[in-house]
Order: C-alpha cells, then sequence, then structure tokens
C-alpha cells in the first residue's frame, strides 16, 4: 500500500488540479485581472497627439523612459491611463520599508504583527498617492513642453490639461494598486509582482518579432540572432539557479527531560539566500544613472548646460564610467537593502530565546558575529551575480545594437514571479490533496 507521501506526490498532475476547484477559481480570477490591466494599456490620455508621441519616444527610448516602458507593458510609450503603472506604489513600499529601519516608530510598528503591518500598509498607500501626484504633474508639464516636427504633443495645452493628466494618472495608478491587493486576496501568487510581470511579457512577442524581422532584412545575421536566444535561454536558468540558491546554517537544539519523556534534540536549518536583495539594486543603480541621459534627452540639447551634456555624454550606455559606476551602485544597494531585510542581531537573539544554537558557535554575539559574516560573503556573490546579469545586456545593446531592450531586470523579475507564483499553485494543490486524504481517512473511520 502507498504511504501518504508517494500519493501526494503522485497527486500532483492535472487530475489532482482539475478536482481543485479552489483553486481554479483564483487562477481565473487572476486571469481576468491581468486581463483588464492590459486592456487599460491601450486606453490613451486625452488631448495627445499620437504622432509626435510616437516621433517624442522613438529619440527617448534610450533613457530611463524606455526602461520604464518596459515594465510598464508599453503603456509609457502610449501613453495610456496606466503610464505610471505601478512604480509610485513599489516607490512608496520601498520608502517605508527604509523608514522603518530609520525611524524607531515604524519599527516599533513593524514588530506589532498584523496590526502594525495594517497601519504600514495604510502609510504606504497615503504615500503613494502623493508620489503619484508629483509624478503626474511631472508627466503633464513634460508633455505640455514637448514638440515634434509635426508640432506640440499636446493639443490644448493648460491648466485643465494638467488637471485632467493628474487626475488619469493618479487613478490609474491607485486602481492597479486596488488591482493587484484583489489578484493576492482572491488570486494566486503577489499581485504588484504579477502586474509588472504581465506588462514585461507582453512586449516580448513584439521585440522577438522585431528581431527575427530584422534577421529577414539581413541587419542580423542567423548566428547571430540563434546565439542571442540561446543566451537567453542559458541566463534564464542561470538566474533560476541563483535566485534558488542558499546556504543553510545547522541549527541544533538541546535535549531536554520531563519526568521520563525527552523532548528536543532536534536540527534544523537557517537559509541564507545568496542574493537576498532581489530586483531592487538594480532598479535603484539605473534610475539613479540614467536620469542625467533623460534630463539632457528632455531638453533636447537646446540651453543644455555644459555639466548637464558632460554627464549625460559620460554616462551613455556602454560608456566604461556608466558600466562601473553601474557596477559599484548594485553592489552598494545590494549589501544596504540586504542589512535592512536581514538583522543579523535580532536572529540570534530569537535562536538563543528558543534554545537553539549553531555547533560550535556561542549563543548571542558570537551567534550574530558568524551570521552576519556568513551573510556578507553571500552578499558578495550575489552582488556580483546582479551584476553580471545587469550589464550583459548593456554590452549587447551598446556593442551588438541589439533591438530591445533585453533587461536583466526584466528577466529578474520575470524568474522570481514566475518561481513564486508556481510555488503558491503547488502549495494549494498540497493542501487540497491533504483535504481530501484527511476525508477518506474520516470515512474509513466511520465505516469502522
Amino acid at each position: 500500500m502507498a504511504s501518504a507521501a508517494e500519493q501526494l506526490a503522485a497527486s500532483l498532475n492535472f487530475g489532482a488540479f482539475a478536482k481543485a476547484e479552489e483553486l481554479k477559481k483564483r487562477l481565473w480570477f487572476t486571469l481576468g485581472a491581468l486581463i483588464v490591466y492590459r486592456l487599460g494599456t491601450y486606453i490613451p490620455l486625452p488631448g495627445i497627439d499620437p504622432h509626435v508621441l510616437n516621433e517624442m519616444f522613438s529619440q527617448n527610448s534610450s533613457g530611463i523612459l524606455g526602461m520604464f516602458d518596459v515594465l510598464a507593458g508599453g503603456a509609457l510609450s502610449r501613453m495610456t491611463i496606466f503610464a505610471l503603472t505601478i512604480m509610485p506604489y513599489i516607490s512608496a513600499s520601498i520608502i517605508i520599508q527604509l523608514g522603518t529601519a530609520l525611524s524607531p516608530k515604524l519599527e516599533a510598528l513593524k514588530k506589532e504583527g498584523p496590526t502594525g503591518r495594517k497601519v504600514l500598509n495604510q502609510y504606504t498607500r497615503y504615500f503613494t498617492v502623493i508620489l503619484a501626484v508629483a509624478q503626474a504633474y511631472g508627466v503633464s508639464v513634460g508633455l505640455e513642453a514637448a514638440t515634434g516636427s509635426r508640432g506640440p504633443l499636446v493639443l490644448d495645452p493648460g491648466l485643465f490639461f494638467r488637471i485632467t493628466t493628474v487626475l488619469t494618472l493618479t487613478g490609474g495608478t491607485m486602481f492597479l494598486m486596488w488591482l493587484g491587493e484583489q489578484i493576492q486576496q482572491r488570486g494566486i501568487g503577489n499581485g504588484i509582482s504579477l502586474i509588472i510581470m504581465a506588462g514585461i511579457v507582453a512586449e516580448l512577442p513584439r521585440a522577438l518579432v522585431g528581431t527575427l524581422e530584422l534577421g529577414r532584412t539581413g541587419a542580423l545575421s542567423t548566428i547571430f540572432i540563434l546565439f542571442l536566444l540561446l543566451m537567453v535561454v542559458g541566463v534564464i536558468a542561470f538566474v533560476v539557479f541563483m535566485e534558488r540558491a542558499q546556504r543553510r546554517l545547522l541549527v541544533q537544539y538541546p535535549k531536554r527531560q520531563h519526568g521520563n519523556r525527552v523532548f528536543g534534540g532536534e536540527a534544523s536549518h537557517l537559509p541564507l539566500k545568496i542574493n537576498s536583495a532581489n530586483v531592487i539594486p538594480p532598479i535603484f543603480a539605473s534610475s539613479l544613472l540614467l536620469m542625467p541621459t533623460t534630463f539632457a534627452q528632455f531638453s533636447g540639447g537646446q540651453n543644455m548646460p555644459d555639466w548637464l551634456a558632460w554627464i549625460s555624454t559620460t554616462l551613455g550606455h556602454g560608456q566604461p564610467a556608466y558600466v562601473i559606476l553601474y557596477m559599484l551602485l548594485i553592489i552598494f544597494f545590494a549589501f544596504f537593502y540586504t542589512s535592512i531585510q536581514f538583522n543579523p542581531v535580532e536572529t540570534a537573539e530569537n535562536l538563543k530565546k528558543n534554545g537553539g544554537f549553531i555547533p560550535g558557535i556561542r549563543p548571542g554575539q558570537r551567534t550574530a558575529e558568524y551570521i552576519d559574516y556568513v551573510l556578507t560573503r553571500l552578499t558578495v556573490v550575489g552582488s556580483l551575480y546582479l551584476c553580471a546579469v545587469c550589464l550583459l545586456p548593456e554590452i549587447l545593446i551598446s556593442q551588438y545594437s541589439v533591438p530591445f531592450y533585453f533587461g536583466g531586470t526584466s528577466i529578474l523579475i520575470i524568474v522570481s514571479v514566475t518561481m513564486d507564483t508556481v510555488s503558491q499553485i503547488q502549495s494549494h494543490l498540497i493542501a487540497h490533496q491533504y483535504e481530501g486524504l484527511i476525508k477518506k481517512a474520516r470515512l474509513k473511520g466511520n465505516r469502522k
């Protein structure tokens, strides 16, 4: 007779999925929400000349606009109601997380559990509105100042255009924030991450068709295109391996005797990921480096200060200064964000309170120092891995004129979100199977 574990492993197939009604409802809800999001990326802002917009964006697509447009699923280049996408919410979340490490009040809220997290989430929403309004107003002013060979971008500039643009873009961001929360509660996976991934994946077919078209016309050789596709597969496999890689520290719990019974004595592991900072370092580093170039591109080269022109030239794609600064910023943010996400002193204290210890290491301060030592070495490897994944696209774009943004940040987001979603689907299937086994056991017990 097969064991329960063997039955459980055999059940993780399409048959088990077909019987998991709750899981199917969650998947359908998630799919429907993502379709609504994609429809919104094609609803344009009122008062925009689409021909001038295409001309302007084709000239500025190599800056931070191009990177954000990839994350927005093309909504920025089409200047739609979701042009700001979910980025203000992500920025607000990051700032609130940084604030928990700097402000004792926010840190106390974080330690209060669900109640404190609810208050922090509310602060994040308020701050999202503030950032979205500020960014939307900046977009409206920039749109009014933009002109092309066909004339001005905005057909009827003025106060009314700015107000409608701010209200529309802010409302679009808040709707996406609400939609992400609904996916989190009633769907599968992290709603915010799924929205970003959906936008990135939606642009991949167009990029692939454009690459194949260049191969057909002879602009790119067939060998180079095959090499590029193989390299993409190899990079994805490498990212999957590194994102799953972790160092497990052995944690031992002592034996305790109460009367004639002996409790404890089991061993556990403390998992430390190689890349604890995830995609935060590349996003921060790219934003800082591409900002001067974007300002220069918006000014159109007219009345540009000499220092801004020099920075824009020096920090261009593929330039040595850009590559060096990009690496240094990724490494800095990797260490900075890891120190916020993981506290060795707090972890060591929790182990000490629960009676756990790392073999050969004295509990308390020595354990914290050892965990910090191991985490520092892992972060060195993780930061170098992020540099390798993120600098490879820059080399392809600058040296080989790859016709689409083969972004390391995009690959990291796609791989991480996919792995997390698959893991949650498997968890639902396992829970469904356990419920089935428990029902069968109860039926057998009642028959006896």
